[in-house]
């Protein structure tokens, strides 16, 4: 897949320069996000959101964002191109850094994009990469992915999007977000948690099975019974679990094929 943008590259002191436009772009980003999250968001990314203290004036240096990760769970992000490789992303989750590609979104593309970019990644993850529980999970999802085939890395793929991207929890003040692809969309953050979607109990081997595309309002979410549930699968046969799901196969698609741009001949 290509992409459109590029990753801003540091100076010799390590600090990346912005132009004040995108410093605006994050700004209206995190400041409509703050507010539309307020009662949806689970409380321990809340409470991340406020270790990290997240600048709204403009787009934060990755040290800052290195400091509070390496005091709270020993993480750190790493700065990398718009796109990487599954080997690339699974060598860094497993060395416990997590990718953040160092670009942020054009104002014609403030609600939705493809790529992750700074704001996605820093603003949707980050915040939980500062919980034991979350950042034991994402690291023992990296040694595994390192570890595994072509084709079991497509049924980790799932357990990943179904979890740490779109994934919901169940808490004693309700339903909750705590999946980066929901609470960085303004408009899956308020979809995700209406009576529209499916709703399911997490079932790692289930999540595994279901398709999904990354371009779409997702039809259906798995919920966690509490985020300690993250930490505790960890500590389980999440490969036996992949070879369960590949025996099974994946279910039935909730959704249309993606439209394929029509061929038209030139004279």
């Amino acid at each position: 897949m290509s992409t459109q943008y590029i990753a801003r590259e540091p100076d010799a002191t390590g600090f990346i320069h912005y132009p004040d436009a995108e410093h605006g772009v994050w700004n209206t980003l995190i400041t409509r996000q703050m507010n539309v999250i307020e009662g949806r968001a689970c409380q321990e990314y809340l409470d991340g959101i406020e270790q990290l203290k997240l600048p709204h004036d403009r787009i934060p240096q990755l040290d800052e964002i290195n400091r509070v990760l390496a005091a709270t769970t020993g993480w750190q992000v790493a700065r990398v191109p718009a796109l990487i490789p599954f080997q690339t992303f699974f060598e860094l989750l497993a060395s416990k850094r997590f990718p953040v590609a160092t670009f942020i979104r054009t104002e014609e593309e403030l609600d939705y994009l493809q790529e992750p970019d700074i704001f996605h990644e820093v603003f949707g993850h980050c915040p939980l990469l500062t919980n034991p529980w979350f950042a034991q999970f994402t690291h023992t999802y990296g040694q595994l992915g390192l570890a595994a085939s072509k084709e079991q890395r497509i049924y980790l793929a799932r357990l990943y999007w179904m979890t740490i991207e779109f994934g919901l929890v169940e808490t004693p003040q309700g339903r909750k977000i705590y999946g980066g692809g929901i609470l960085s969309s303004p408009k899956e953050a308020v979809y995700s948690l209406s009576s529209t979607p499916e709703h399911q109990p997490f079932d790692p081997v289930e999540a595994m099975r279901t398709p999904y595309r990354i371009d779409i309002l997702q039809p259906l979410y798995f919920v966690l019974p509490d985020l300690k549930r993250l930490f505790n699968l960890a500590h389980e046969d999440i490969m036996g679990m992949v070879e369960r799901a590949t025996g099974m196969g994946l279910h039935a698609p909730r959704f249309a094929p993606k439209k394929q741009p029509t061929k038209t001949n030139v004279a």
